[in-house]
């Protein structure tokens, strides 16, 4: 519905309520409506939903059309980083938000910071998301709120052709709504616990949950180590769970990625069952660690399979989890993904330990001998050190074509002096392009990295402390941040404005007209800024 076409409808609905509404000014009610565009966490489920699919399918007609996220911790960090892309790429489009377990569990828990192992609340997860969302509905509610006073001036000049260019322009305004791929680790629990906790992402407005198919009560950040996974079957059910609930609640478009971490997991606490052999559950169970049993050397409590039609015994932890063999991870990722995708799952992750084009290539080469459309979400993790694995892939095919390679230390290639060498340039390189030749070679739909957000928070707050309290004092916050800031165009500069005191004063005019107490009047400090 168009702006015009608003202020017509509320005309007559105010008109019709008579007096006791004649103060109500329809086109104030307008623009309210226009700065609104969501009314629930469920509408934004669906648009978000209907965007993502769309998404999926442009990538499947062309892999370049890959999709891109940011891991942030809080609205405002979320509400930066789609300002900033619609500022520089004008556009949203393919760019969404990662919602991190982990950095939920690091920066959002009520016992303070907290490894990635599902302790945090999982409350917070729902919260994180409806917080994000009510900051990118905020940032809408500026951006036209500028536009409305851009409208007022130039209708106040009498120039209606301006004028009726910011109408089309408010007509066509594309929202900061951007899909949010949620993380729900192993689900906090059974597949009741995981349904019921979906149910809370999908009303804060998440479109798509990610789950994992490491054991709840034992569950690791995928790059630990003592990782634990689950047998198929019960994994199947707690997909089928997050799809019941995004039926339930009318999002049957709801996008459900289903995570492998079976690559760094050795581990299992449980023994599928099985119905007959060649089932999930005997395929699971094949890939366990066994010794051949000694029927007459058995001890008490030892547990025992039937393998190729003799005895053998699961080796057995301490800890009482299961080992399973030595080089059987890949085998049992592409294994996981296949299965996921045949019983309901949208998308893939695996976890990994390196980004290697080549490695997560060819198991997506396996999974598609079986479905062609496989997709995989990846984790560009700053788990990973980029900058030596690159250089090291680099080095490694240097060495297999034979170039000289007398100059380089493969163990200390992280070392700064390698970053003007011929291989620090050609591994920079491969960096740069590692997000399109993934996506054209490995099957990646969507690249996010997890926690950047929690790094660069990091990393700006020490280059701010270390130049505040030394020797530049003040200068060090104004010529780094301020200045960057102005010259830079960060909207932020003017942080009242940001904050929302600008649509507050719209408020209090369309409440109380002439009467108004507005914030934004001549000795509001902001002004320094007007030029920014």
């Amino acid at each position: 519905m168009t702006y015009q076409r608003r202020i017509g409808d509320l005309a007559r609905t105010i008109e019709d309520a008579g007096a006791p509404w004649a103060a109500i000014d329809p086109a104030a009610a307008a623009r309210m409506q226009v700065q609104n565009r969501f009314a629930t966490g469920l509408d934004i489920a669906r648009h978000t939903a209907a965007i993502m699919r769309a998404d999926m399918a442009a990538y499947d007609a062309d892999p370049a059309a890959y999709t891109q996220s940011l891991g942030a911790w809080h609205g405002f960090i979320a509400q930066q980083e789609i300002i900033s892309v619609k500022k520089h790429f004008g556009s949203t489009q393919r760019r969404y938000i990662y919602l991190s377990g982990w950095m939920v569990a690091a920066l959002r828990s009520e016992f303070g910071p907290l490894p990635d192992q599902s302790m945090h609340e999982k409350t917070s997860v729902p919260a994180l998301i409806e917080e994000i969302y009510t900051f990118l509905k905020q940032a809408d509610a500026r951006e036209l709120g500028g536009m409305f006073r851009a409208l007022d001036a130039a209708r106040e000049a009498g120039d209606e052709v301006e004028a009726k260019r910011i109408e089309h322009a408010i007509d066509a305004h594309e929202t900061h709504v951007v899909p949010i791929i949620a993380d729900i680790d192993a689900g906090f629990g059974n597949a009741e616990a995981t349904y019921l906790l979906a149910k809370k992402m999908i009303e804060a407005g998440a479109c798509a949950l990610q789950i994992e198919n490491q054991v709840s009560d034992e569950k690791q950040c995928g790059h630990q180590d003592g990782k634990v996974t689950v047998p198929h079957e019960d994994f199947l059910q707690k997909i089928r769970a997050i799809r019941y609930a995004f039926l339930e609640l009318g999002v049957p478009e709801g996008i459900i990625v289903a995570r492998t971490d079976s690559l760094g997991a050795g581990l299992t606490k449980q023994i599928a069952y099985s119905r007959e052999p060649g089932d999930l559950g005997d395929q699971y169970n094949s890939f366990l660690d066994c010794d051949p049993a000694d029927p007459s050397a058995l001890t008490e409590s030892q547990v025992l399979l039937v393998r190729d039609g003799k005895l053998a015994a699961p080796k057995r932890l301490p800890s009482n989890l299961y080992q399973f063999r030595a080089g059987t991870g890949e085998d049992r990722c592409v294994l996981d993904c296949i299965t996921s995708l045949q019983h309901g799952a949208d998308l893939l992750w695996i976890e990994t330990e390196k980004p290697h084009i080549g490695q997560i290539g060819g198991m997506v080469r396996r999974i598609r001998e079986v479905i062609p459309n496989a997709k995989l979400v990846y984790n560009n993790s700053p788990s990973f050190n980029w900058t030596l694995n690159f250089r090291q892939q680099v080095f490694d095919d240097w060495a297999q074509a034979g170039r000289d390679l007398s100059a380089y230390d493969r163990a200390g290639l992280m070392a700064e002096e390698f970053d003007g060498t011929e291989l620090g340039r050609e591994a920079d390189e491969r960096i740069r392009t590692f997000q399109a030749d993934a996506a054209r070679e490995a099957g990646i739909f969507h690249h996010l990295i997890t926690l950047p957000t929690y790094h660069t928070a990091a990393l700006s707050t020490d280059n701010l402390a270390k130049r505040y309290f030394g020797e530049e004092g003040m200068l060090g916050y104004v010529k780094q941040v301020q200045r960057e800031e102005i010259r830079q165009g960060i909207a932020c500069v003017k942080h009242q404005n940001m904050a929302g005191s600008d649509i507050g004063d719209d408020h209090k005019e369309y409440f109380a007209g002439e009467a108004a107490l507005k914030a934004g009047g001549k000795d509001n400090t902001m002004n320094q800024f007007a030029a920014a």
